[in-house]
């Protein structure tokens, strides 16, 4: 890998004031939020299954990087514009920190939806390289497969149910000033599901295949990022180095998932106050990050005690309808003001994130203003805590020492 040290660029929203894709058609909200769901659903499922065994198919640098945020509400997704082969084309990925292989789509396409700039084409970069079906990178996939020439396919299948079908294989990663050669990714050629405009998925989890874990040495297996509270606000994604003013968190490893990124969530405190929990209810390595999910979801205990709490809090505002599964709605129609009750989630060590307006509440429209918060189906199941509640927040997944860091005011 050949690199600058340093590079610092911007986070903006994908529908944002800055975008060219602010005019485009988007998914309907409800549609959107049945994909948020869909996402949740597929963890606790994996989560519930974690002992099934997985068939086959077919049997210190830094680089901070440009990155476009979605604000629909199942596709908050980071965009870094990175680029592949040599000579060097540009894509859009999305960064998921819940996936690690990397993939765009590719020709020849199958099955593939429409995307803001050319499909990959391998056989224009001159570094390409197809990876053996029997090499590490291959078996190590959870859906791999060999084509008739004995290299590998692989097949992807997220949360939401969208499936990516292709070839694993190499060529040079350009990523804002840096150089990664042999970088593995999915080529892309038969794709179905809830994909938008994006080119393809950065995977950022803890596995193999992860670009992380593919240039431990120039990242130091260290990233942090900052998500914006709105769409004409900026943050950042950076590679290789933490922020200033964090304090850390142990971060812990389910056995069954060791890929993802937990936390042990200890308490919820509203107005200042904890509120009043079983101790087992946040008991172990149960409680995931994941910046693919839009709202957190929490056991229905913790969850009915901060909705009584709030809506006591919230009397002196009109309650509005359910959005979905958001069930505490107000209508704020008639306010120039709103003034809410202040939520924290205190971590491990007594890390502490004081939750912006945005991840207390989630305005759909000026008549229907939600509590960003959803209850999971029993007590038992993971607690995920998604990107609503991680926005304006330096967010550092230190995996070298196994620490995930949280200070203020990483952005707007």
């Amino acid at each position: 890998m050949t690199g600058t040290g340093h590079s610092k660029l911007n986070v903006v929203y994908l529908h944002g004031l800055c975008s060219s894709w602010m005019r485009q058609d988007k998914l309907s909200h409800v549609e959107l939020f049945r994909q948020d769901q869909a996402r949740v659903d597929y963890i606790h499922h994996r989560a519930s299954n974690a002992t099934t065994k997985l068939n086959p198919i077919g049997k210190s640098l830094f680089a901070r990087v440009p990155a476009i945020i979605d604000y629909d509400i199942n596709r908050y997704a980071f965009i870094v514009n990175i680029g592949l082969g040599n000579p060097t084309k540009f894509f859009s990925l999305i960064v998921d920190t819940g996936s690690d292989l990397s993939w765009t789509q590719c020709v020849p396409c199958v099955n593939c939806y429409d995307q803001k700039n050319p499909f990959y084409d391998q056989t224009q970069s001159s570094n390409f390289t197809t990876i053996p079906c029997n090499s590490n990178y291959c078996t190590q996939l959870e859906y791999f497969g060999c084509s008739s020439t004995l290299t590998c396919l692989f097949e992807e299948r997220y949360m939401d149910n969208s499936i990516v079908n292709g070839s694993l294989i190499t060529d040079t990663l350009h990523i804002s000033n840096d150089i990664i050669y042999n970088f593995v990714f999915g080529c892309g050629h038969d794709n179905t599901g809830f994909f938008t405009h994006e080119d393809g998925l950065l995977g950022l989890g803890r596995g193999p295949h992860s670009i992380i874990s593919q240039a431990p040495q120039a990242y130091n297996k260290i990233f942090s990022y900052c998500l914006p509270s709105g769409p004409d606000e900026i943050g950042y994604l950076e590679l290789g180095n933490s922020a200033l003013g964090v304090k850390y968190t142990p971060m812990l490893t389910d056995p069954d998932f060791p890929y993802l990124y937990f936390v042990n969530l200890t308490a919820i405190l509203i107005g200042g106050e904890k509120i009043s929990l079983p101790p087992t209810i946040f008991s172990g390595p149960r409680t995931m990050l994941d910046s693919g999910t839009a709202f957190s979801h929490i056991p229905p205990t913790a969850y009915y005690a901060l909705r009584s709490i709030f809506r006591k809090e919230m009397s002196n505002y009109p309650m509005a309808p359910p959005l979905y599964n958001l069930d505490t709605c107000y209508d704020f129609t008639n306010y120039s003001q709103v003034v809410v009750p202040e939520i924290s989630l205190i971590y491990d060590g007594e890390v502490t994130t004081n939750l912006a307006f945005t991840g207390i509440i989630f305005v759909f429209t000026k008549s229907q203003g939600c509590l960003a918060f959803a209850e999971n189906e029993d007590d038992n199941e993971f607690i995920i805590i998604g990107n609503m509640q991680h926005r304006t927040f330096n967010v550092v997944y230190d995996v070298g020492n196994l620490q995930i860091g949280f200070g203020a005011n990483g952005c707007s």
